[in-house]
């Protein structure tokens, strides 16, 4: 009998190959790439015998809404879609120490404390460190029931005895995390990719038959992806994503797929002694001292009317101009896209006139936030020129539109939310596309056709721009033409 081939999988991205190599093709990453136990027995087909017939049911008899299940934490439900609903699977991904384990320990101890069936299973710690955490939480009180298993069969066994015991059985299911999750019929390691795949498989299958809410924590590789193959972010409902920077105080809950709601809406916290807290008004911590009135406007910064999911915000957008000694200057950015920058530097050179080829520029989003949405380019633009200028942009003013390669300053969406979010937080002006045609009440507007016309609020923008082409020190950059 021919020996089965061995196989060999990634376990970063779950890409299989005929034989080991260090680097995976698909992913790029290093040393990911083991052999897998080849399989024993070939599948065959269907046999002669039939199926069991499933039901279909009409659309038009399902019921018109869902019941969800608030969990009291404000931005943690808004996040969800409303809060959460039952049977569905949850799959929640950050960094190390970012704030995962802590979230959900809260949001389950306050469902708990409502009533809720909680079940809060840790492959990674023992029950009694998840109590000394929950004390430091001032969560010790909550009715919670939690087990310490690595064993998928446990875990479901649990799980079973648990749905007995409880009236309607656990209506929330927490699992910390998969990749310490393992089927003993599987020939791998816990966190491989067929491990991973299976336990999920099986987790969203309880999900789906108790009707619970099934959350699973997952770990996050180099470049910030859920470890594991892809495949389990399609099997969930919803994807949420933990963001922060370390030395920053705020935590950004993101959801990047959601059946049962908005995609790209966040939800903000803060990390202190007592865990999580809910911040309410976000808009007013991404600004800058300048813009709260309590500091001499500054050069290089701007502030951008964004949206994020169904939410307002506003974010203080600095820039930094300087002379390069080197023949390649610098591009540095931090929470915004990098090619997105090249793209405004470009059109600022080829459609107004200004020249950014001898500096370096630095670009940041303050307060650790990630900023996606094109509508930033206007913004991204204002502190660009505000800093070759070296003049503050306008007080009191916000930025939004989104900028063509024809130097146009195209329409965005719901611009009366975000003017309605910058009048509400005392902004008096915004720079604005033409094409938007909104108005709010308390905020005047100036609306732009083209990229030239923002250039005109920085009349220093184009003198500083050639003085710096011809390699003139700092200090003249201010000045006049001559």
């Amino acid at each position: 009998m021919a020996k089965a081939a061995e196989s060999f999988v990634c376990q970063s991205c779950g890409a299989a190959y005929g034989k080991w190599q260090g680097r995976c093709d698909a992913c790029g990453e290093w040393n990911t790439i083991l052999a897998e136990a080849p399989k024993t027995t070939v599948p065959k087909g269907l046999s002669a015998g039939k199926g069991k017939a499933i039901n279909f049911a009409a659309l038009s008899t399902q019921p018109d809404t869902v019941v969800r299940t608030v969990s009291g934490i404000e931005e943690f439900d808004r996040v969800l879609g409303g809060g959460l609903v039952p049977g569905s699977a949850i799959l929640i991904g950050g960094d190390p120490g970012i704030g995962k384990s802590t979230i959900l320990l809260q949001a389950v101890a306050q469902l708990a404390r409502r009533g809720t069936t909680a079940l809060y299973v840790s492959g990674e710690e023992a029950v009694a460190q998840i109590g000394l955490r929950a004390q430091r939480l001032g969560l010790a009180d909550a009715p919670v029931m939690l087990a310490a298993a690595n064993s998928l069969r446990d875990i479901l066994a649990g799980i079973d005895t648990a749905m007995a015991q409880a009236k309607g059985g656990p209506a929330v299911i927490v699992i910390d995390s998969i990749q310490t999750i393992f089927a003993d019929n599987i020939e791998s390691a816990p966190g491989t990719v067929n491990q991973v795949r299976a336990c999920a498989h099986e987790l969203v299958r309880v999900a789906k038959r108790s009707n619970a809410a099934v959350f699973l924590v997952g770990h996050v590789t180099k470049d910030g992806q859920i470890a594991g193959p892809r495949v389990v972010e399609h099997m969930v409902d919803t994807v949420l994503y933990f963001e922060g920077e370390r030395g920053h105080q705020f935590r950004i809950l993101r959801a990047v797929k959601n059946r049962f709601g908005a995609t790209d809406e966040i939800g903000v916290f803060s990390m202190t002694d007592g865990g999580l807290s809910e911040v309410t008004n976000p808009s007013a911590l991404f600004l800058g001292r300048s813009e709260a009135g309590k500091g001499e406007p500054v050069a290089g910064s701007a502030i951008f009317a964004g949206m994020e999911g169904t939410r307002p915000l506003l974010v203080e957008i600095q820039a930094l101009v300087a002379p390069s000694p080197l023949a390649t200057p610098r591009r540095t950015v931090v929470g915004w896209d990098t090619g997105r920058l090249a793209m405004v530097l470009a059109v600022l050179d080829a459609r107004c006139g200004l020249r950014y080829s001898g500096c370096d520029v630095y670009l940041n989003v303050a307060g650790g936030l990630r900023v996606v949405e094109p509508a930033a380019d206007l913004a991204v633009a204002a502190a660009l020129l505000s800093a070759l200028a070296d003049t503050p942009a306008p007080e009191r003013t916000v930025f939004f539109g989104e900028i063509s390669l024809a130097g146009e300053v195209r329409p965005v969406s719901q611009s009366e939310s975000r003017l309605k979010e910058a009048a509400k937080l005392g902004f008096e002006h915004a720079v604005m596309p033409a094409a938007a045609k909104t108005k709010v009440k308390g905020i005047g507007t100036s609306e732009l056709m083209r990229l030239n016309e923002l250039v005109e609020l920085f009349p220093a923008a184009r003198a500083a721009a050639k003085r710096a082409a011809a390699g003139r020190d700092r200090s003249s950059w201010t000045g006049e033409d001559e």
